[in-house]
């Protein structure tokens, strides 16, 4: 008799999202492209590269497709709730002729929520995408499979991010030698801290 595969139960963190949301306002502050739009592609990135890496996401949040690529559901509710506990603030201001809405942590982030391993990740994906538009990061996560196979407003599972094709094809292969190496760069930052 074959035993039955053990089903990992997703559960959203809210705790663990707010203090991620802060932690990558800190460490994102002097990055002129940090943005609303670079905000949601890096929580979307730090939760599927931690469920790549590690078998789970660092918040569990339920990401869905959107336009502009993937985003947290509840971000905007949890950043509403954050603005009236005075964690956080809005601001706007002009970057290359847009209004772009920055989040201003007005507190430290409380890290001990966090394994090292996620704070490392965490940490490589603001340095890779630093200075980094939220037009180029956006573009990056369109080549996602996860968010191309989506219906808008869809969930994307995280377990689109293990999805694997034997033959890309030649658009793919010459985007992803465009656009691919700050994930690669992270991807062997990472794997080589975590051999050592």
């Amino acid at each position: 008799m074959m035993a039955k595969a053990k089903v990992l139960k997703i559960s959203p963190d809210n705790d663990k999202f707010r203090e991620l949301i802060l932690f990558i306002a800190q460490r994102s502050e002097g990055d002129p492209a940090f943005g609303a739009t670079k905000l949601n592609k890096l929580l979307f990135y730090a939760d599927f590269l931690a469920y790549l890496s590690f078998g789970r996401p660092i918040t569990g949040q339920r990401y869905q497709k959107l336009p502009k690529g993937p985003a947290p559901r509840a971000l905007l509710p949890v950043l509403e709730r954050m603005e009236r506990a005075d964690d956080i603030r809005r601001v706007q201001r002009q970057y290359y002729q847009k209004t772009q809405v920055r989040v201003l942590a007005l507190r430290e982030a409380n890290l001990d929520v966090f394994t090292s391993k996620e704070i490392d990740l965490v940490t490589k994906i603001i340095h890779e995408c630093w200075g980094k538009s939220g037009r180029h990061m956006s573009a990056l996560s369109h080549r996602f499979r996860g968010w191309t196979l989506a219906g808008d407003g869809e969930d994307i599972p995280y377990e689109v991010a293990l999805v694997q094709f034997q033959k890309p094809d030649q658009a793919d292969k010459k985007h992803w030698l465009k656009v691919a190496p700050d994930l690669r760069r992270i991807a062997k930052g990472y794997l080589a801290d975590d051999a050592s």
